[in-house]
């Protein structure tokens, strides 16, 4: 897969040094709002994926036939990055579960899930987020009849900036990604979705079996 037209990559202009002197600033993708779906900055055939607004998790279910699974690579309690910070509104240092997991479509590896709830998300009943196991968590936040969202920001990501686990550190094309927040009980989270390269729906006429309703 190849970004055939790439937002710019420029690194994030660093918060005040004062607020951040001993975090190590890491080169991340230029998240961006998009203004239209029609934006030339992503290819056509992209747009549908990126820009929709209902659960990920349901269309990828309805791509493969019923055959998705989860495989969590990692979640735990960690600082989260610059631009995950600054999403969510957190003051430095302040700490937050990081699931990462992998969507598998058809025994394929088809998105790597980057999920950033801080601390302070996981109070009273949203503790249940801290138990997720394989479970997809876009599953439970389009379930939610408190959930709202952001809008939603894409990148065109180089493997110079992808910051992917080992797990799919062989990876070295361009890959597109998006993330949002959102909200439960208005408490934030974050959650950003790569899209691999043996994901092969996005080739697919995007409005044939595919539901748009979270």
């Amino acid at each position: 897969m190849v970004c055939l037209t790439s937002i710019p990559m420029e690194p994030n202009t660093p918060l005040p040094a004062s607020r951040f002197s001993n975090f190590r600033l890491h080169r991340e993708p230029a998240w961006q709002q998009l203004l239209s779906d029609s934006d030339r900055s992503v290819p056509k055939h992209w747009r549908d994926w990126l820009l929709d607004t209902g659960s990920l998790t349901q269309r990828l279910m309805q791509a493969s036939a019923g055959e998705l699974s989860v495989q969590v690579l990692n979640q735990s309690v960690q600082l989260p990055r610059l631009s995950e910070m600054r999403a969510l509104s957190l003051p430095p240092r302040r700490l937050a579960l990081i699931r990462e997991v992998i969507l598998f479509g058809k025994g394929q590896p088809w998105v790597y899930a980057r999920s950033v709830i801080p601390l302070g998300t996981l109070t009273g009943r949203l503790r249940k987020l801290r138990h997720l196991d394989s479970r997809p968590l876009g599953a439970l936040l389009f379930s939610d009849p408190s959930m709202s969202r952001e809008p939603v920001e894409v990148a065109c990501i180089s493997s110079s900036n992808a910051q992917l686990p080992p797990a799919l550190n062989e990876i070295t094309s361009a890959l597109w990604g998006r993330r949002s927040v959102f909200r439960l009980d208005q408490k934030p989270l974050l959650v950003s979705e790569i899209f691999l390269p043996a994901f092969k729906p996005y080739n697919q006429s995007p409005h044939i079996g595919f539901s748009r309703q979270p």
